[in-house]
């Protein structure tokens, strides 16, 4: 009785693995995996994790939404065995790792301007230029002139303008930042662009979950997170004008068109905002999941390569749900052939 009970645990087990891949036996002990990083990803990350361990339930992969920053330092420190993050890491920060870090895209995302505005009900516009004086600190009031003119006929108060950013190392603010560095030299001269700034005005809030739940409470803020988060919420957010001059607002469709024109370098490392398409929102981004080339630990890794081979073929279903573009599928072709790089 015993034999047939393995037996069709290990039937069950195999009839639930993702397609198409060369996944790690379901039997012997519970293996755990830790990685740490973006907020940006979490809801998605969530739900290929679960999928994941459903497919094969000795291995349980956990991941500590803590931003992309804390998520490259504890890569960094080898406190975790993968990270992620929202801002490709630069030359100096992976000088510093122990060892050789890969990036690979997961999925495409949108950063938005969400605001609490008593008494507007329109859906607002803003040009880059005006969310870096906004962010610089040089417009404080929600009747200034620069906002009116792009928003006509909006009722817009004189109330004073609460900037909400980011306290953590955050990838998000690093999109966020290196879209209004594109568009403003004032802001990048004085914000610069990284995980962490150092910012002339606003008050902090940890992750976007924390942005969220501030901006929410608090009559006049504006703030900034991914997609997903201002709609989960039910959070207000604005269309914002793109290097072709068209107010976009972030969806699908946009933020997949911010990347129909990129070429991809093979390190992965690439920026695609303010994108030339006309159709393109402005503040998208790849976020990237990040892994050792040469893991000490074999076993985690042929899981974790498992696990990224089937994220990026079936796992993409789930993009959509979620308010994630997918990959497009030279990226994923791309990807497919360097994850050959890890050396297990």
């Amino acid at each position: 009785m015993k034999k047939l009970t393995i037996l069709a645990a290990l039937l069950a087990a195999f009839a639930c693995k993702p397609a198409e891949t060369n996944a790690p036996p379901a039997t012997g002990a519970a293996i755990q995996i830790n990685g740490a990083g973006a907020t940006f990803p979490y809801p998605i990350y969530s739900k290929w994790f679960d999928e994941y361990h459903t497919a094969h339930p000795n291995v349980q992969i956990n991941y500590q939404s803590i931003g992309s920053g804390g998520g490259i330092k504890q890569l960094t420190a080898e406190t975790v065995f993968f990270g992620a993050t929202d801002g490709p890491m630069n030359d100096e920060q992976r000088r510093n790792a122990p060892g050789a870090i890969l990036h690979f895209p997961t999925v495409l995302g949108g950063v938005v301007p969400i605001y609490n505005v008593p008494g507007t009900t329109s859906q607002l516009r803003f040009s880059g230029t005006t969310l870096a004086n906004i962010y610089l600190g040089g417009i404080t009031k929600w009747n200034d002139a620069a906002i009116a003119k792009e928003n006509p006929g909006v009722n817009l108060p004189a109330t004073d303008i609460a900037v909400v950013h980011r306290s953590d190392g955050s990838g998000t603010t690093y999109i966020w930042c290196d879209f209004l560095s594109k568009v403003s030299p004032d802001y990048k001269s004085k914000v610069g662009v990284n995980t962490s700034v150092s910012w002339p005005a606003g008050i902090g809030a940890k992750g976007n979950e924390g942005v969220s739940g501030l901006v929410q409470q608090t009559p006049g803020a504006i703030g900034y997170v991914e997609l997903i988060y201002a709609l989960q919420n039910k959070i207000p957010f604005a269309a914002v004008q793109n290097k072709a001059g068209e107010f976009v607002t972030a969806t699908l469709d946009s933020v997949t068109a911010a990347a129909a024109s990129v070429t991809m370098p093979d390190d992965f490392r690439i920026s695609i905002t303010n994108a030339e398409d006309k159709e393109a929102y402005p503040i998208a981004s790849f976020t990237w999941l990040l892994l050792y080339e040469q893991p000490k630990d074999k076993a985690r890794a042929k899981i974790m390569v498992d696990f990224l081979k089937w994220a990026l073929t079936d796992g993409q279903k789930d993009a959509s749900a979620l308010h994630y573009a997918p990959l497009p599928k030279a990226v994923v072709d791309k990807e497919l052939q360097a994850i050959a790089k890890i050396q297990l």
